[in-house]
């Protein structure tokens, strides 16, 4: 086959993923110019002043969360993901075997070793 041939059969086999991806493009987008044009535009001074559940806003928004949130997010997160590699290892158990089921008890065990050390560093008091 030629550097030609090779080409046209490269773009035939991916035309249709590059035509998915063209029409969802441009759905997009003249959904976005669609709105654009359709909306109503007269701005009046009740639109445009912040809204805070229905009262007047008494300080700034952009005031700081204290570190221990974020911390906790985190550990839910690293957690929650954890908790996930267990799904895939349920559903091939019977194919994996013994070897399977010890890597995961030492999973599970590294798991718990990360647990207890976080509990015991105060991160998940939510004081």
């Amino acid at each position: 086959m030629t550097g030609t041939e090779l080409l046209l059969d490269y773009l035939t086999r991916y035309f249709p993923v590059l035509l998915f991806i063209a029409i969802a493009l441009a759905f997009g987008v003249v959904t976005l110019l669609v709105s654009y044009l359709v909306q109503p535009k007269y701005p009046e001074p009740e639109k445009l002043s912040p809204y805070e559940c229905g009262s007047e806003p008494f300080s700034d928004a952009r005031m700081p969360f204290p570190v221990r949130y974020y911390i906790f997010a985190m550990l839910f997160v690293i957690f929650d993901i954890e908790v996930i590699f267990l799904y895939p290892w349920a559903v091939v158990f019977d194919k994996i075997g013994l070897i399977g089921l010890i890597e995961m008890l030492i999973f599970i065990g590294l798991f718990l070793v990360a647990y207890v050390y976080a509990w015991r560093k105060g991160a998940l008091e939510w004081d």
